[in-house]
């Protein structure tokens, strides 16, 4: 008994493939996971046999127990194996998917590159980890070929789609294939080096590497991490071996060769994600192709090495490590919105920046760098601001979403009471006061705001050194790939809430406990009236349809009833999301907004000053400025809003932005919390408690 305790305590490790499929078997027939001593014997006849008998058992219902049935197949594995002892000795065929061989070229690999990459990609999703000559014959792929994509997906996934992946998510249903949306190809690595396809997986952002390349040139891997079963990390030295191989061998994807460009760390938000997988996102790019269909496509990074090909982003070979190399480098990997303008006719300028002074006006210094007022902000004259969409969120133009309409019907009666009118004027299309961005030019990688600036002469830019992330190399003579690239504008703010930070913060400041506690009464109820009130159901559909599309936001404003079934299934799914939040300390607070920031191009504001441009202009009177995630009680200041008569000089009449001073020893923006002008979001409250 105690040696079988002790055995039931110790982990014996199996590949990756053989513990998903152990875990689904258990999940599926509600099955303990097998023991040590069956766990051993399915490691010792190798993973292709094991995942065979584990392929047979879930197919059956399982009448004693997992590790019976098992036991019995192991048994039945040896007398079968024993008695034909030709079959040992014949190689076994490698389970992962022959994309991943770049020696073996079949007919069947052949026919997979007479197709529509993205076709092609999703019948070696959907093959899991066998191999396509075991699933598919060149005969078969070919007559696929012309299928509608729909009708594809289809097909495959009934011939051998459903029978090789693990996972239902996993497989790929859309009815909008052709609606331009981006196309995102991944590929996972496993632990023991095996690798497993998933995609294409369809998107409505994009990045500015997939944009110049192409998505289906664009790779994104993740490698695993842990076991799925067993938290026994993969040693230092497999992690080295591992991830060495495939960085100086590259990726196959059938008869193309991904090599690895970029990487990103995702942080908790992709770890929450995806658990068993690194945080880390690997993007590998192609630079070779056996396939037919890509013969006589131009493709911009052919014959060139990897290096050069990083030169046409950027030449961040000029950075001093690394580390620094790599952050750089990641720029391009954020999601964004190109705006439609040929750099070559834009005049792009250095300006100084403004440095913090002493009283004497010497510049001030900290770790021997000077102290900077105008970190991270430029300027773009008002034509080029103009061909900018007014609303864009995390790469997406808003402007051509139904979601932003949605927002608007929601404000609808708040703007009416707000405004003193029972309908909203329709105006001409205003360009953004401030836009972060992503700016490529001639080989140097620039990253800030850029202010509408009225008083440029056209078709202008200005950038100042903190915003220069990578110098042009100007010994080089080469193409590069330019491009002005929108991450977000400043846009009308949404329904702000509070955090625990920020609530422990006002709380230590003054605030009575009282008052959060009637907040969260207030956000509860309204929380639970998300199945009979249909603007909180709607509202709550809208902050959270990431879930499912906005699927639920679309089937209210179609007038679905809430009582539908489905309906209020997604209701249910919303409604413990909203107190998950309020758990949280995401408490809605009226009078409070987002704004982004930059510095007031004027030089009038003083210290201690703000000048806050609104929904109806500039607001004036004490406010509170905050920004997350800011832990100290000095993260909160308490500023003066002020008009400034000399701004309609430079922005118009466009809005929603905070101005910090250009004045004093220390930029306001850097003493809440370390923040700077390169897109933070400040968190401004008029409330009166």
């Amino acid at each position: 008994m105690a040696e079988n305790h002790h055995h039931s305590n110790n982990h014996v490790l199996l590949p990756t493939a053989v513990e998903a499929l152990i875990n689904t078997i258990c999940h599926d027939q509600n099955q303990l996971p097998p023991d040590f001593i069956i766990r051993q014997g399915l490691a010792a006849v190798g993973e292709q046999q094991a995942l065979q008998i584990l392929r047979t058992i879930a197919e059956r219902p399982i009448r004693i127990s997992l590790s019976a049935f098992i036991a019995y197949m192991l048994k039945n594995h040896r007398t079968v194996t024993s008695s034909t002892p030709s079959t040992s000795s014949t190689p076994s065929t490698p389970l992962t998917p022959s994309p991943t061989r770049p020696g073996q070229t079949s007919s069947a690999l052949h026919a997979l590159g007479e197709m529509e990459f993205r076709k092609a990609f999703l019948c070696l999703s959907y093959i899991g980890r066998e191999s396509l000559e075991n699933v598919a014959s060149a005969d078969c792929i070919r007559s696929l070929k012309d299928l509608p994509m729909a009708t594809f997906e289809k097909t495959i996934w009934e011939a051998f789609g459903k029978d090789h992946i693990y996972s239902q998510s996993d497989r790929q249903v859309y009815v909008d294939w052709d609606s331009g949306r981006t196309h995102v190809y991944q590929c996972y690595v496993s632990s023991d080096g095996s690798l497993r396809f998933k995609g294409p997986i369809l998107q409505s952002t994009q990045t500015h590497l997939q944009r110049s390349l192409g998505d289906d040139n664009v790779l994104l891997v993740k490698f695993a991490e842990n076991g799925i079963a067993n938290n026994i990390r993969t040693s230092a030295e497999e992690a080295y071996r591992l991830y060495g191989k495939f960085g100086k061998e590259g990726i196959n994807v059938g008869l193309r060769l991904y090599r690895f460009f970029v990487f990103k760390d995702g942080g908790k938000e992709e770890k929450k994600k995806d658990p068993t997988s690194s945080s880390v996102k690997c993007y590998f790019v192609r630079m070779q192709s056996c396939w037919s269909i890509d013969g006589s496509a131009n493709y911009i990074l052919s014959n060139k090495t990897v290096s050069e090909a990083r030169g046409l982003f950027m030449h961040a070979h000029l950075l001093p490590s690394l580390d620094k190399y790599m952050a750089r480098f990641s720029l391009i990997l954020s999601k964004t919105f190109k705006l439609n303008i040929d750099l070559a006719t834009v005049n792009v300028q250095t300006i100084q920046d403004v440095y913090c002074q002493d009283e004497n006006g010497n510049i001030i210094y900290d770790n021997e760098k000077p102290r900077i007022l105008t970190d991270g902000t430029g300027f773009i004259s008002g034509d080029l601001a103009l061909l900018c969409p007014n609303s864009v969120c995390k790469g997406n133009n808003l402007e051509n979403n139904y979601i932003q309409e949605i927002n608007n019907l929601l404000e609808l009666e708040d703007m009416c009471k707000e405004m003193g009118e029972t309908e909203l004027k329709l105006t001409t299309h205003q360009p953004p006061l401030l836009i972060q961005c992503r700016l490529f030019h001639m080989g140097s990688a620039i990253k800030g705001t850029l202010l509408v600036n009225k008083k440029l002469p056209p078709r202008t830019i200005h950038v100042r050194p903190s915003m220069i992330k990578v110098e042009t190399d100007l010994s080089l003579n080469m193409q590069s790939i330019n491009s002005l690239e929108i991450v977000n504008t400043s846009i009308k703010p949404n329904r702000t809430y509070l955090s625990k930070n920020l609530i422990a913060l006002l709380s230590y400041g003054g605030v009575p406990n009282e008052f959060f506690k009637s907040l969260l009464e207030s956000n509860l109820e309204e929380a639970n009236h998300v199945f009979s009130n249909k603007r909180v159901a709607l509202r709550a559909s809208v902050n959270h349809g990431n879930m499912d599309e906005y699927n639920a936001a679309g089937m209210i404003l179609c007038g679905i009833p809430q009582d539908e079934p489905f309906l209020q299934y997604r209701l249910s799914i919303l409604a413990r999301e909203e107190k998950k939040k309020l758990r949280g300390g995401k408490l809605y607070i009226p009078d409070c907004f987002y704004l982004m920031g930059t510095v007031d191009p004027t030089g009038c504001l003083e210290k201690g000053q703000v000048c806050i441009i609104h929904q109806n202009g500039q607001i004036t009177g004490d406010v509170l400025v905050y920004r997350n995630p800011g832990l100290h009680f000095g993260d909160i200041h308490i500023m003066c809003a002020t008009r400034v008569e000399e701004l309609e000089s430079y922005v118009g009449h466009n809005k929603y932005a905070i101005f910090f001073p250009r004045v004093g020893s220390r930029s306001v923006a850097d003493e809440i919390a370390g923040g700077d002008f390169d897109g933070d979001l400040y968190w401004v409250s008029k409330h009166p408690q």
